[in-house]
């Protein structure tokens, strides 16, 4: 079958990457794709959130599945853009409806929908700047450190932790009268700040039954000994050492099954990845956020551990079979480190010349932010490049992924040297 992925990051080079091993993809375009994707699909010039053009490329070219990777098409309702269309209706689309993406469209659904179904999260309230007053007073009524997070999409940058309430305070005010993230935060979610540690449960669900991928745990702040500022994640691990045949037990009864649940009651048409950012207090796993797609760098390191076909998985979960289907894993652990541009997470240039991945053997390198110019291949985007290894355990998958680096160069080129450092 001829597959179209949407978007153009690291998450969407190693979707290609395992689609294109499966004998039931005839032809597979990105759009628009990087570097890496050209080397092994067809990218297209279309943006994914231009449903009109891309409703005319899937016709054109005999499209029989679209796998969407960024979460901007799922929220602005490209499911239901396909459902509603006569000429789209028989082609899946893996992700969830417009209001199943609201999960991580809007934090305060996603925190509605948790307490209603009961599943364990800090607790929270919303403001608005017409009532930023009393999101002062509930500032005032919790204990250091405050989290603060924009409602809407902020690509991952809407989530502001502080320890004094009256930087607190101001960062309210910033959010919801100064407009900080535009309209992502004129609704603010304040929560009480959980203490523990972090990991990212991937679900496949094709709205009635579902199956748990492998756990991951990525780091976020650019600097080493996660210090320093939000990123989009600076490289990842999988499977996680302290998610216990015990502790995940505790995910899916608590956690995954009331979500597939609250998803049915509701009637909300979902077939597609649940990421639940989790943490870990005590022994007890809370809910910190949903995503309603596969997160980046996670893919890099979830996916190469996915022995099953993804094409059948995916028509498995369009046709509702999901249950039929048992998941193959590689048991080994696998490390992703993410090379980044000199000054990212804040100003950074574009354009910088990538040599070395040629030379790269026994780890796998999934392309980023990058495009090719006058026939070379060069960065386009903060996160440039992901560098994926296996080993047996996550000494050995990191220690590969380093040496593999060493051979890779470009213009101010950083990375963290101390993933997986705390475990």
């Amino acid at each position: 079958m001829n597959i179209l992925v949407l978007g153009s990051g690291g998450r969407e080079h190693a979707f290609a990457w395992k689609l294109t091993q499966s004998p039931l993809c005839t032809k597979l375009f990105v759009a628009p794709g990087n570097a890496g994707t050209a080397q092994i699909a067809q990218n297209v010039a279309i943006d994914p959130n231009d449903f009109p053009t891309i409703k005319q490329f899937v016709l054109e070219n005999t499209i029989e599945m679209v796998v969407v990777g960024p979460e901007d098409p799922l929220v602005n309702g490209i499911y239901d853009f396909f459902k509603k269309e006569p000429s789209l209706q028989s082609i899946p689309v893996i992700g969830p409806s417009k209001v199943g993406a609201q999960l991580e469209g809007s934090k305060e659904f996603a925190k509605q929908f948790l307490v209603k179904n009961n599943i364990p999260t800090a607790k929270y309230m919303s403001f608005t700047a017409e009532n930023v007053e009393e999101g002062y007073m509930f500032l005032e009524a919790l204990q250091p450190p405050y989290v603060l997070k924009a409602d809407g999409l902020a690509a991952g940058k809407g989530v502001v932790i502080l320890n004094e309430i009256e930087a607190a305070k101001a960062e309210l005010k910033s959010m919801l009268v100064d407009a900080k993230f535009g309209a992502a935060s004129t609704k603010v979610v304040i929560e009480e700040f959980l203490d523990g540690i972090e990991l990212s449960c991937f679900v496949l669900t094709d709205g009635k039954t579902y199956t748990i991928l492998p756990t991951a745990k990525d780091y976020k702040r650019i600097g080493e000994g996660d210090k320093g500022l939000n990123t989009g994640g600076m490289g990842a691990i999988s499977p996680v050492p302290f998610a216990t045949k015990e502790f995940m037990q505790k995910i899916e009864d608590r956690i995954v099954i009331p979500t597939i649940n609250g998803l049915q009651n509701d009637a909300i048409e979902y077939k597609g990845f649940i990421f639940i950012g989790l943490i870990k207090v005590g022994n007890d796993p809370f809910v910190i956020e949903y995503n309603v797609r596969m997160g980046d760098p996670e893919t890099e390191v979830v996916l190469p551990r996915i022995k099953s076909d993804m094409v059948a998985l995916f028509q498995a979960v369009a046709s509702e079979s999901l249950a039929s289907i048992n998941i193959e894993l590689d048991t080994r652990t696998a490390a992703t480190v993410m090379l980044v541009a000199g000054g990212y997470p804040e100003a950074y240039e574009k354009g910088a010349v990538i040599n070395g991945t040629e030379s790269v053997h026994d780890s796998i390198v999934f392309h980023a932010g990058t495009t090719i110019k006058n026939g070379q291949i060069v960065s386009n985007g903060g996160r440039v490049l992901a560098v994926t290894s296996f080993g047996d355990d996550l000494h050995e998958a990191t220690k590969k992924s380093y040496q593999n680096i060493e051979k890779i160069n470009f213009d101010k080129m950083y990375y963290r040297k101390d993933i997986g450092f705390d475990l």
